[in-house]
């Protein structure tokens, strides 16, 4: 559902994020239109991280001539779409240019801020766009008061084409590093069952099995078997008529393949021991 803001509530602001983008060319519109989508996504996020609500948004009050400099008002939507008060209103918009100023300064540097999902990488993708694809560029987001009609600047963050353009470069060597496929042996790692199959697999194919191994991962993964001795070792326990799979477990050396940071699949080298789980 859509939430309405009343021109009351944009009269009453004390507070704006301001967007200004310097080029030397014309803006592309699908990067003019990313360069706010971004920044209304990641402000987004950024209150959602803060347990706050997560249908906040930006609206554009005013853009002005030369360059294109566009008056930004965060909004915090509830059941009743008010304006929060200004002092927390502005806690949140320098908090925002602050984390958006430490994250792109990172970037730029060659480093991937930590905990940064492909999506939330996506976003300062988007962010840069318009920048880097101008030879002589910059853009600046600044957080503003307006008091007695006189603007004052909190907190602002510019960057250039070169600042861009890295920042492009070490999103663009991560997205390849998430997507490389890695390989960790573990030995003799408790493996556990939660979805099993009587029928065999092909050696080096996925099972449609998954397992937990709480020492790798919380997460249930697929399993393959690197062998038929592997294969066989626990199939016989899953095929036995007398016996429970789940409530097994198995000590098993394990490679680990991994895409990125993320593990994505156990391949079962050997099983050294079946345990019976003790009854709840």
């Amino acid at each position: 559902m859509t939430s309405v803001v009343s021109q009351e509530h944009f009269e009453h602001s004390k507070v704006v994020l301001t967007l200004t983008l310097d080029n030397s060319q014309p803006i592309e519109l699908g990067a003019f239109v990313s360069a706010f989508t971004s920044l209304a996504s990641d402000y987004r996020k950024g209150l959602e991280n803060k347990g706050l609500d997560a249908e906040a948004k930006l609206y554009i009050t005013e853009v002005r001539s030369g360059s294109i400099v566009a008056d930004l008002m965060p909004v915090v939507a509830t059941a009743f779409p008010v304006v929060a008060a200004s002092v927390e209103q502005l806690g949140q918009a320098v908090d925002f240019v602050n984390t958006w100023a430490d994250r792109l300064t990172k970037l730029k540097d060659g480093l991937v801020p930590e905990g940064l999902s492909k999506s939330e990488l996506k976003t300062f993708t988007d962010a840069v766009q318009a920048v880097a694809s101008d030879p002589n560029a910059n853009q600046l987001l600044e957080a503003a008061t307006f008091e007695d009609g006189k603007r004052q600047v909190k907190a602002a963050f510019k960057f250039t084409t070169s600042d861009a353009r890295a920042i492009e470069k070490t999103i663009e060597g991560e997205f390849k590093r998430l997507e490389q496929q890695t390989e960790q042996v573990h030995e003799r790692v408790l493996m556990y069952f939660t979805r099993s199959d009587i029928g065999n697999a092909p050696i080096e194919k996925r099972s449609g099995e998954r397992a937990v191994i709480n020492t790798i991962s919380e997460r249930d993964l697929p399993i393959m078997y690197a062998s038929e001795l592997a294969e066989e070792k626990i199939k016989h326990e899953i095929r036995e008529p007398d016996e429970n799979i789940y409530k097994k477990c198995f000590s098993v050396d394990v490679s680990v393949q991994f895409r990125g940071d993320k593990a994505i699949v156990y391949k079962v080298l050997s099983v050294h021991q079946v345990i019976d789980l003790p009854d709840e």
